[in-house]
């Protein structure tokens, strides 16, 4: 079977399941900085927090960014940056503006 010939609801409960399977990933694996998921993928974990606070914006739901952040990191921003980020090396941010200039 594939995804598109689900029911909707079976895709949507799909999707939720890998979206929070990806969450608990990224929460078990914090040393893997954001330069470092931006360099590789070109998203980091503050834009899941942005395209999840956008699609609850699109589904009609208020929804502050901080809280899209929050869900993503599992606690305050400031909080994940204070404690797990740590400060780009040379190599990142020359592999950063490489990446920006494709």
């Amino acid at each position: 079977m594939r995804h598109e010939d689900l029911p909707a609801a079976e895709q949507d409960a799909l999707d939720a399941a890998t979206f929070r399977r990806l969450l608990a990933h990224l929460d078990a694996n914090r040393d893997v900085q954001n330069i470092d998921l931006m360099i590789l993928a070109g998203f980091c974990r503050n834009c899941l927090g942005k395209w999840y606070a956008a699609a609850a914006e699109e589904h009609g739901i208020e929804l502050a960014p901080e809280a899209g952040r929050e869900r993503v990191y599992g606690m305050p921003y400031a909080d994940w940056k204070r404690d797990f980020q740590a400060p780009a090396t040379p190599e990142q941010l020359t592999a950063m503006g490489a990446r920006a200039n494709r």
